[in-house]
């Protein structure tokens, strides 16, 4: 790491190599993207985003109109989330990762609106100076090769990343049940806790159905995996209002306003969706740096841990990846969305593997002795194109027409809170911290025989998930205060320790509990080195990529059960 480190001083001398190469490399599968789109994956895939992206952005919208005195609403995050998909759908080297509003970014910016507001700053003009300044950064970052640095990001990092956002879920999730018994009746708080738990339960049901069991016959298993979890928000939705049965308990819905309107008119939004970015002082102009600053590397590790997750060694990718272009493109819609008024959108964990997991074609397989033999499923390709991305955010703007904000106005909170815990729990139940924490808690005769956390030494897996769970802590403490600004720097941190870890870890252990988070077809062109790039690109279909015996295992075994199990955020 350190040699590759020594080359960051040349990288001045070459502005733009990283996104000349990534353009260069994904350019000729432009229409391929396309054409590859006519297959029926991207049809689940579609609907499976977008309630994966619709639910929780306007879960969020709910938590930034309460935090920021209505500032914010249903129309600004769902623009936010709209142009992302939009925009990264036709113009992203890397179709596959989402971008839409996240929590981290919620809490980012109801936390400047918390300490900008009291000292009589117009929030929206404000906001608009810190994206315009990080849509400089971005840019400047993209353009220096920069981006480079994500070759060395571990999975510690991303699994620490994210066991924290599934923790964000099922805290959200219980906010939103809370706030019925501060704003309702006692039944009708209770009745929003009955019809969360059903939707948790109902919806992870059609999951284990058609994912984890043999239960029906296979393509009814298809069905259930594909559609399960949005029917079941469908239907509980409805099942509220049939027949009228419950009398006078109603539950509370989600606030919405006029279509393809903002919210507000205060705060400095008088003139509409365009903010009037100058009429600002001076002063508060540079005093948006700081934060901008902030902001910045909060999207420079959520988006491309993102990309990096998305396009993870389980997934057999054949066309290359796309890194610095893609940040540079996030700066752009950053900037955009400041001079909106809007949430900027980007890269979004589970989404963005989630929706690569949905687009996987699946087989099975026959492993083991032939005495003992292990029918295991693996993925045998995916189906890489960007119109599931695209059709999506086209998807969610058309949200924003008013029959569609009618209905959406007509969904229960508690719904959204059992969306909230399927995604928060989910999750968990695939992240890379509960398999070690479940594997240390596991009796040891029921070990499998093919993990390879056997072969690590216990002291040193106890510290390793010591130190994951002491990082988890530390971003999830710092957003519950008004120092939330700052988890920018502790996901930095995290990046540091996983970074020292190989010089203190035993050299076999370490390979195993982390590594990097994708292969070296996805990282070519995080690189220092020209010649890194020069040549044919390594994205031919008859291209095998190698991988380790512990990747193997990862990749057949655990990585199905940590990446599909996720399957719905």
């Amino acid at each position: 790491m350190i040699k590759h480190l020594a080359k960051v001083g040349s990288l001045f001398s070459r502005p733009g190599r990283g996104v000349y190469h990534d353009v260069k490399a994904r350019l000729p599968y432009y229409v391929s993207d396309w054409t590859d789109g006519l297959n029926y994956r991207v049809v689940p895939a579609t609907v499976f985003m977008y309630f994966a992206n619709l639910l929780p952005t306007i879960a969020f919208a709910q938590d930034l109109f309460d935090r920021t005195d209505n500032a914010y609403g249903v129309n600004e995050v769902l623009l936010g989330s709209a142009m992302g998909g939009i925009v990264f759908g036709l113009f992203a080297g890397q179709p596959l990762c989402v971008v839409g509003v996240t929590g981290p970014i919620a809490i980012f910016n109801y936390t400047v609106y918390e300490i900008m507001t009291p000292r009589g700053t117009p929030y929206f003009p404000f906001m608009a100076w810190v994206c315009l300044w990080s849509m400089v950064m971005h840019i400047i970052i993209a353009l220096f090769n920069w981006v480079n640095l994500m070759r060395y990001v571990t999975r510690y990092a991303c699994d620490i990343f994210g066991f924290f956002i599934c923790f964000v879920y099922i805290q959200k999730g219980i906010q939103l049940l809370t706030r019925q018994f501060d704003h309702g009746t006692t039944d009708e708080g209770y009745l929003s806790v009955v019809v969360a738990l059903c939707v948790m339960i109902f919806g992870m049901l059609w999951q284990l159905i058609g994912q984890h069991s043999h239960l029906f016959w296979g393509p009814i298993r298809t069905f259930f995996a594909d559609y399960g979890t949005p029917l079941t928000v469908v239907f509980f939705s409805g099942f509220v209002h049939f027949g009228h049965r419950l009398g006078s308990t109603t539950l509370q819905n989600l606030p919405t306003g006029g279509a393809f309107t903002p919210t507000t008119t205060m705060g400095g939004r008088e003139h509409g969706w365009f903010i009037h970015f100058w009429e600002i002082s001076v002063a508060d102009v540079f005093l948006a740096i700081p934060f901008a600053i902030l902001l910045t590397v909060l999207f420079y590790f959520d988006h491309n841990v993102s990309s990096l997750i998305c396009q993870g060694s389980e997934f057999p990718l054949k066309k290359p990846a796309s890194f610095h272009w893609d940040f540079l493109l996030l700066g752009i819609t950053t900037g955009v969305a400041g001079i909106l008024g809007i949430p900027p959108p980007n890269g979004l964990i589970p989404q963005a593997p989630l929706h690569t997991m949905s687009l996987c074609v699946t087989k099975t397989r026959v492993v083991g002795p032939p005495d003992h033999p292990i029918v295991e499923k693996y993925v045998d390709s995916v189906v890489e194109q960007r119109v599931s991305n695209f059709a999506q955010g086209l998807l969610i703007l058309g949200t924003m027409s008013g029959p569609l904000l009618t209905v959406l106005g007509l969904v229960p909170q508690g719904v959204l809170a059992g969306q909230f815990w399927i995604m928060g729990i989910t999750g968990l139940m695939g992240n890379a911290i509960t398999s070690n924490l479940r594997f240390i808690f596991t009796e040891k005769k029921f070990y499998s025989p093919r993990d390879p956390l056997q072969k690590v030494q216990k002291w040193w897996l106890y510290l390793y998930v010591l130190l994951e769970l002491i990082a988890f802590g530390a971003e999830f403490g710092i957003t519950q205060t008004v120092a939330a600004v700052g988890f920018p720097g502790v996901l930095m941190a995290s990046l540091l320790i996983g970074w020292l870890m190989p010089f203190f870890f035993p050299k076999s252990d370490i390979e195993i509990l982390d590594g990097p988070q994708a292969d070296e077809f996805i990282l070519k062109n995080l690189s220092f080195d020209d010649n890194d790039n020069n040549g044919k690109h390594n994205s031919d279909e008859n291209t095998v990529r190698p991988t380790s015996s512990i990747e193997s295992y990862r990749s057949a075994e655990e990585g199905l059960r940590r990446r599909h199990s996720k399957s719905f955020e």
